[in-house]
């Protein structure tokens, strides 16, 4: 009897490490310190929440099913702010809301892909998008990244056979942090267009890139929706991670073929969501940038104490948006050491191993830090503990 694919998927990381936490107390003057999970954990601002409670009072067909694609209001925003940041056209009907951004992730690939199909994935990669291809019965193929974990499209191109479909990449990366540069998006877009698959980027943290203006110019290609489809979600920008709402810009044919998954799987995306969405864009701008710069603050604190590390043999491998990858001195797998940290240093954190197929070494020398939940303060204090280690 065979094993369904959700059988033969690893288990979902987070959840993995929060078990951990089972029968360990932490003293008061020792606080478990949850870098973990890339989430927000406090709620949307005040503001926010004041105009959705208007809404579900106020708008009835916020209760009621919506279009399969998204609110229009919502996508032709997105549109409308995308064509003025990434200096590209970009029209209402080549975006789709979806119920985060997973899900895009998701129904872009059942569009995509059919059985024993590939896509081609840096390492180390994000491990949802690793479980939905496991689970969809496509082959991940490994791309491994180079100096600053930036990967590189001549490489990619050696993996590339007739059952490729695409390259997903991550912009700022997850787990790593970094932030690709425009040459080589612009290298991997040209790559996937003469062969005649996609290119989807993930740019869930692109409101907490550290470079002002446009992170790429794939958007001004007039003809970017023959190759490019860009992921986003509203989830890090508003606060709204228990809303789920996220969106995917591509094709108008594409989204067609979206349309179909996402009407079995939801029906329509979260509808107080997308409307805390469009306030949040329209409402916003100037409360976001200051997010923004308070991350960039951690993002300079991070550097500005690792030297507390790289005193004991630690290396910062990549740092941005919401992450600092690092590898570890100690004589033992990222796997055995992430569990113990919680008892030894209480700091909650997650194994490379988590982030990498088994059959490519070097997840086990590393681990990944989310600092969005800690401040200065706490990157200070995070530090200290983990220099503090004898092991």
């Amino acid at each position: 009897m065979s094993l369904s694919r959700t059988a033969t998927t690893f288990p979902p990381p987070v959840m993995e490490a929060r078990r951990w936490l089972d029968g360990v107390t932490h003293p008061a003057d020792r606080p478990l310190l949850n870098v973990s999970q890339a989430a927000p954990v406090d709620p949307p601002p005040a503001a926010m929440r004041e105009a959705m409670a208007e809404i579900v009072i106020d708008d009835p067909a916020a209760h009621l099913y919506g279009p399969v694609l998204g609110l229009p209001e919502l996508r032709a925003e997105v549109a409308k702010q995308w064509t003025a940041s990434y200096g590209g056209d970009v029209t209402a009907d080549q975006v789709a809301i979806t119920s985060g951004c997973n899900q895009a992730f998701a129904a872009s690939i059942a569009t995509l892909c059919g059985e024993g199909d590939e896509v081609i994935i840096p390492v180390p990669y994000y491990f949802n998008h690793r479980m939905w291809l496991d689970m969809s019965g496509v082959k991940t193929v490994a791309l491994t990244t180079g100096e600053g974990m930036i990967p590189d499209a001549d490489d990619a191109a050696k993996l590339i056979t007739p059952r490729t479909r695409a390259i997903a990449l991550v912009s700022p990366n997850n787990p790593c942090g970094v932030e690709y540069p425009a040459a080589t998006l612009h290298a991997f877009f040209e790559l996937a267009r003469a062969h005649g698959i996609a290119l989807i980027v993930d740019e869930t943290y692109r409101d907490f890139d550290s470079r002002s203006g446009a992170p790429h110019d794939l958007f001004t290609d007039p003809a970017w929706d023959d190759t490019l489809i860009q992921l986003y979600s509203f989830s890090k920008a508003y606060r709204l991670t228990g809303h789920r709402v996220g969106a995917v810009i591509a094709s108008e044919a594409r989204l067609a073929e979206i349309e179909k998954f996402l009407d079995t799987v939801t029906i329509c995306p979260n509808q107080l969501g997308q409307r805390a969405a469009l306030w949040g864009m329209q409402n916003l701008t100037q409360w976001l940038a200051g997010e923004r710069e308070e991350i960039l603050d951690r993002r300079a604190a991070i550097h500005d104490h690792f030297h507390l590390l790289a005193d004991k043999g630690w290396k910062l491998l990549g740092c941005g948006a919401y992450f600092a990858y690092v590898q570890h001195p100690f004589d033992m797998s990222s796997a055995d050491l992430a569990p113990l940290l919680v008892k030894e240093a209480g700091v909650l954190l997650l194994p490379g191993t988590m982030f990498m197929p088994e059959d490519v070494p070097g997840g086990e020398r590393q681990l990944r830090i989310a600092f969005a939940n800690i401040d200065s303060s706490g990157v200070a204090m995070l530090f200290d503990r983990l220099a503090s280690l004898s092991l």
